[in-house]
């Protein structure tokens, strides 16, 4: 029903999502079919939503129990509110001055990245550390173990963000965002909208975990068991 009624605009909402996949062709002309739409719905919602809401999930997990690192991203956090007027918004030179902030979320990508990695498929035979992949094998790339590797992040179960400063790690061994020309195009605007988050919320609260060892299961993107239960303290 929606369908016909966008095309034959009987409708005139043309501008959401679901309007503008219903009118999309291929390059011969037709239509997504249901399961297409449906497919390229789903693979947003999971890239936009819950990526993001996973990286805030875990900057909250692990400031809660980083006190001295809470109390730096708040320093930071507090002197860019200080300089701004009651109620004014926050601009991009105020992004620029949260170089430690950055580094939090950079920390939290690495030991707990919101994607496990993703399959490729050989397009010619190639071998690799003694291994040789036939041509239309599919590899499976892991994020999470690249993030752990110890050559490249020193003690790297140990949550701690000052291993960002002043240096780049080495070309696609931090790659929460994936590496190349098919990395992650919103990576840029995922990491503004958590920085925003982490200046909303350190500069009115303190925070503390109700389930001290809470366990972190995999669904596919790690998330605490029980939910992450917090108790807000207001400064």
């Amino acid at each position: 029903m929606r369908r016909n009624q966008v095309r034959e605009k009987e409708l005139n909402i043309t501008h959401d999502l679901l309007s503008q996949l219903l009118l999309a062709t291929d390059e011969d002309g037709k239509f997504l079919t249901e399961m297409e739409i449906v497919d390229m719905i789903l693979g947003i919602l999971i890239a936009s939503h819950d990526t993001t809401s996973t990286v805030i999930t875990f900057v909250v997990y692990y400031l809660a129990d980083h006190p001295h690192v809470y109390t730096q991203v708040l320093k930071e956090q507090m002197g860019i509110a200080s300089s701004k007027r009651q109620e004014e918004l926050l601009n991009w030179e105020d992004m620029q001055k949260m170089t430690y902030s950055q580094n939090v979320i950079n920390e939290v990508l690495r030991l707990q990245p919101p994607s496990q990695g993703a399959f490729k498929q050989a397009i010619t035979n190639f071998t690799y550390a003694g291994f040789t992949i036939p041509k239309g094998w599919k590899a499976f790339w892991s994020v999470h173990t690249t993030h752990k590797d110890p050559e490249y992040f020193p003690d790297p179960e140990k949550f701690d963000p000052s291993r960002f400063e002043g240096r780049r790690p080495a070309p696609f061994t931090f790659v929460p965002f994936g590496g190349g020309p098919r990395m992650c195009p919103g990576s840029e605007f995922a990491r503004l909208e958590v920085v925003v988050f982490i200046h909303r919320l350190t500069t009115k609260f303190k925070w503390s975990r109700l389930i001290p060892n809470e366990k972190i299961i995999h669904e596919p993107s790690p998330i605490p068991a029980n939910g992450l239960p917090i108790r807000l303290l207001p400064h």
